[in-house]
């Protein structure tokens, strides 16, 4: 898809990023991988298999990562749109291709993958709780009427990346995304995905742990 670049954040992801990159490459030309601090072999895997890599030498967390991919697409004057794409093989290259698309054609300024708009993705009851309670959150402070705002597939339209500015480096990142937006005036839908839990995606963000923590920042950002 030209004017289309895929940014996916990388974190310690050495097993599976390599498979991740081949399936993007099938539908996008351009990956960036954005390695934030990783202590394995990510960035490497990540650039034999096909993806630009930009290094973090320290963790800087999730928001910073994507950040950095998104300021470095804005570099490409045929950039038209951002993909926003989870390194651990839970999200799906043909939802993010439809969702890339919808913003190409001009139906929307911002595409906002859920997982809520079906039934195929089935979240532990904790996870469910959590992510509700982001949507009321992130609704209630951005003017948006999301029903998944913790959703790491997007679309967003080369305008919506020119304002955006991601200070929230940890996981309290993706609400700040949504505030953004949802202040600047771009038009926004939801697109209907699929998560696909697994139990490496799981142990890798998906604890209960993890839950704790989104509600933590989301309180006290």
């Amino acid at each position: 898809m030209p004017g289309v670049w895929v940014v996916v954040p990388l974190f310690n992801e050495a097993q599976v990023i390599a498979g991740v990159v081949r399936g993007l490459r099938t539908a996008f030309a351009q990956v960036v991988c954005v390695d934030d601090g990783s202590a394995d072999e990510s960035a490497e895997q990540a650039r034999a298999a096909g993806a630009v890599v930009l290094r973090h030498t320290l963790n800087l967390g999730q928001g910073a990562a994507l950040q950095t991919g998104i300021e470095y697409a804005l570099r490409d004057p045929a950039m038209r749109c951002v993909v926003t794409f989870d390194a651990d093989g839970q999200h799906q290259v043909d939802e993010a291709r439809a969702m890339a698309a919808r913003v190409l054609d001009g139906e929307a300024d911002a595409v906002f993958g859920s997982r809520f708009l079906d039934s195929r993705s089935r979240p532990g009851l904790m996870k469910r709780v959590v992510l509700k309670g982001a949507v009321v959150a992130s609704n209630l402070t951005s003017g948006l009427h999301l029903t998944d705002a913790h959703n790491g597939l997007r679309a967003l339209g080369r305008g919506v990346c020119e304002q955006l500015h991601l200070t929230q480096n940890r996981m309290a990142h993706a609400s700040q995304l949504v505030d953004q937006v949802g202040r600047s005036g771009a038009t926004v839908v939801e697109h209907p995905v699929h998560i696909l839990y697994t139990d490496y995606s799981r142990a890798k963000g998906q604890s209960l742990l993890n839950s704790v923590n989104i509600l933590a920042e989301l309180f006290f950002k």
